[in-house]
């Protein structure tokens, strides 16, 4: 069900205008709106063309309700003179302005910086993008995959003898998304102290580097190039990977002293605490074939589940690695409200992202998703001060869509 917090949430009060797309610039708008911001999708006004992005649910994509659940749809033709100007008469009235256009598409609009904080001196401004407002690569084009090259996190990624590895899910633009919301509530934090709000830059790039900095620093500092393990389980990183079990597969952290001794006593193995071979996390490194030899037989004797049981009641970090399936019937998932089902215009209900963050007073706010242009005739109205009468005149023209 949906959840509409008395108080509004956190940010109850603030107003975003999201003109982001796909998915790193909308996720850090489903952000500000899960915690009570006022936010407004400005799409075209036959929609976002990521609305129609698979898989679907009953008709309505996955992939959109993700990241536009909870917001207000504007659909306007920015093309237009009049439809920039009721974008400005919306600038005038809004805290946050995000956009992901390439560097410098913003400014051809109309709507850079200079222009925004005339406009309104106290708006900040979200810019994300492939490589950044400025630097070598600025005028290139990118998506998440980028980000994962381009920092070595995709060569870091698998086995020794595998092709480099991309994830299965954007894990960059989740990223910048977040590093976008972290610098813009800085920012409004900011303001409260200056008066004056300021502009972001967040890129899939920069993300990249951040998410491999320690193997980066270390090759830096002493030449150090690491290469990738032979396994995942195996003799290079020994109980810190993935071992196979009767019926799937369990990761396990057990690399420092202390979780060491309580693996030996779980595995039945007291007499490794001894051992000079595995005194030391390093002699462990150096002698992992001997340790993995062992827990590989031990872990395939043996189902996932009961695995995870017994390893946690000796407070051993574990746990299964789970399909698609196994994620979705997870308890966790579901007692903690990650994802929460909402009533939905097309497919009826559907889950979408839900309470990621846990406040102790003011809930974040999880609401539906909205049709092109459902909130047209409230934004012109309350916001940008339109009469009825302008309205039909801009819908006239085909400068907004209403539903």
């Amino acid at each position: 069900m949906s959840t509409q917090n008395g108080n509004g949430g956190p940010l109850a009060g603030i107003r975003m205008l999201d003109l982001g797309r796909y998915q790193a610039g909308p996720r850090c708008a489903l952000m500000f709106a899960r915690m009570g911001a006022e936010v407004i999708k400005v799409e075209a006004l036959k929609g976002d063309e990521s609305r129609q992005n698979g898989p679907t649910v009953r008709g309505q994509s996955a992939y959109w309700v993700q990241y536009n659940s909870g917001k207000k749809s504007l659909a306007i033709d920015l093309r237009t003179e009049k439809g920039k100007e009721v974008l400005t008469r919306l600038v005038k009235k809004s805290d946050i302005l995000l956009q992901n256009f390439r560097p410098g598409t913003i400014d051809i609009m109309g709507f850079g910086y200079d222009v925004l904080k005339k406009l309104n001196p106290k708006i900040i401004m979200i810019n994300a993008s492939a490589y950044g407002q400025y630097g070598p690569h600025r005028d290139k084009v990118g998506f998440d995959p980028i980000g994962q090259a381009m920092g070595g996190m995709m060569y870091q990624s698998g086995l020794k003898d595998d092709p480099p590895t991309k994830t299965a899910f954007p894990l960059i633009d989740r990223i910048t998304s977040l590093h976008a919301t972290i610098g813009a509530l800085a920012a409004l934090w900011e303001r409260e102290i200056s008066g004056e709000g300021q502009a972001i830059d967040v890129s899939l790039a920069d993300t990249g580097f951040t998410v491999n900095e320690i193997p980066i620093t270390a090759y830096l500092g002493n030449g150090h190039n690491p290469e990738r393990p032979t396994s995942y389980g195996g003799a290079e990183n020994p109980l810190g990977g993935m071992y196979e079990t009767s019926d799937g597969f369990v990761i396990i952290a057990a690399g420092n002293d202390n979780i060491w001794k309580r693996m030996c006593e779980a595995v039945g193995k007291p007499e490794w605490l001894t051992d000079e071979r595995f005194s030391t996390r390093a002699a462990r490194a150096e002698n992992g074939s001997a340790i993995n030899g062992v827990l590989s037989s031990w872990f395939a004797e043996r189902e996932m589940k009961e695995v995870v049981e017994y390893l946690s009641e000796h407070s051993i970090p574990c746990a299964p690695v789970n399909n698609v399936e196994q994620a979705a019937n997870e308890s966790h998932l579901h007692e903690r409200e990650i994802l929460m089902e909402v009533p939905d215009p097309i497919a009826g209900k559907i889950h979408v992202a839900g309470k990621m963050i846990k406040f102790s007073r003011t809930e974040m706010v999880v609401g539906s998703t909205p049709t092109v242009g459902q909130h047209t005739d409230e934004i012109l109205k309350d916001i940008a001060e339109y009469s009825e009468d302008e309205i039909k005149e801009l819908e006239k023209d085909s400068v907004v869509a209403r539903s």
